[in-house]
């Protein structure tokens, strides 16, 4: 249980007035969702709608605190308004968090209860796949509310985000590549992997057929055994952990599990020129995009790179077609090269330069809903 001053601590963040220097940066609703007797824990957290309806996924994750939780679902929140701005979509940012194991607490019960509590935001979220939660997860959610995406095929869903999710790194990869060394090739190239679960093992299926050289750690052995089984007479090097792999000679670095991979211990002891990987809120802190600028090392921003996801579930709102939501993913690969060029030009972090691109078109677009339609609607 948090105590009273770590309580104030997160409202002081939610409320705090400075965050509103720039467009859309404090956050609009929090809600705290606990049903007993399903044992259901969550937040959900919506950061902002000035370009539609909040999508994000829902993490089921055993939070040392409920304060890590919340802290949780704000950071992720705001990377998703980040996120879908940069993807072009007309949505806004929002993420949830279920506390405790998906292992030993899910259960149908809690899963339903967590949907009522998001119907009863009545669209100003939209929820789907995230870590811990899977598909068939999302179909039992729906079976409670009408704002759920990544649900199964025969349900009328996309399915598997994580497909599009590392086609997008692979993109974002494939650019990096260009920018840093002048050909959108991966060719020869030594790739280290941390995580390859959900959107990792995919990830290590396009680096292998682009000719890469891939070296991965998993803390699950199962996950280590699959790739290697999938990909069998292929040389996939395993390393010990993700510390042993930041250290190993690598070209690209990509931290594809949990966030806060890149820190001030982790940042000096890189090998590679390039990060770009899957996982969300790869920064531990502010500063860190300028340690890795000046250590020479190009860095994806996750939530430009990591789009291909939210670009596929998004799609399934109007009805899923796959190549179509394709198309729109592997546009991640110009934007990102737009990013770079613009930090180039500003003489600033890519990470830095993608955030201004993000805020101005919340700016500009979010701004038109002051137009009042007919009907004295503002949609």
């Amino acid at each position: 249980m948090t105590d009273v001053s770590e309580r104030s601590g997160v409202l002081r963040r939610i409320f705090a007035s400075e965050s509103a220097a720039a467009p859309g940066d404090s956050h609009e609703q929090v809600v705290l969702c606990h049903d007993r007797d399903s044992g259901l824990k969550a937040v959900i957290a919506i950061h902002s709608t000035a370009l539609g309806p909040a999508l994000g996924g829902t993490r089921f994750h055993p939070y040392a605190s409920e304060e890590d939780a919340v802290q949780d679902a704000l950071n992720l929140a705001r990377g998703m308004s980040y996120k879908n701005a940069l993807a072009g979509l007309d949505l806004g940012g929002g993420k949830a968090v279920i506390i405790g194991d998906p292992t030993t607490v899910k259960t149908e019960a809690l899963l339903r209860a967590y949907g009522r509590f998001v119907q009863s935001l009545g669209g100003r979220y939209v929820t789907a796949c995230d870590v811990g939660t899977y598909v068939a997860d999302m179909d039992v959610i729906a079976r409670e509310c009408d704002y759920v995406t990544g649900r199964s095929p025969e349900n009328g869903g996309a399915g598997d985000s994580s497909v599009l999710t590392a086609f997008g790194v692979f993109q974002g990869m494939l650019a990096s590549a260009q920018h840093q060394w002048g050909a959108p090739s991966l060719a020869g190239r030594r790739v280290g992997v941390a995580g390859i679960g959900k959107v990792g093992h995919y990830l290590v299926d396009h680096l292998v057929e682009e000719g890469a050289r891939v070296v991965v750690t998993d803390v699950r052995e199962e996950a280590v055994d699959r790739v290697r089984a999938a990909h069998h007479g292929v040389e996939i090097e395993v390393v010990a952990d993700a510390d042993a792999l930041i250290r190993a000679d690598l070209d690209v670095y990509a931290p594809c599990a949990l966030g806060g991979a890149l820190n001030e211990l982790t940042v000096p002891a890189l090998t590679a020129t390039v990060v770009c990987g899957a996982a969300n809120n790869q920064l531990a802190h502010l500063g860190v995009e300028k340690d890795l600028a000046d250590r020479g090392i190009l860095y994806a921003p996750d939530y430009v790179v990591n789009a291909g996801g939210v670009i596929q579930v998004a799609d399934e709102i109007d009805g899923f077609v796959f190549e179509r939501a394709k198309a729109k993913a592997a546009k991640i690969f110009d934007t990102t090269l737009e990013i770079f060029a613009r930090a180039q030009a500003d003489g600033v972090p890519p990470a830095v330069a993608a955030d201004r691109l993000a805020e101005r078109r919340m700016a500009d677009v979010g701004r038109l809903r002051s137009i009042l339609l007919p009907g004295g609607r503002r949609p």
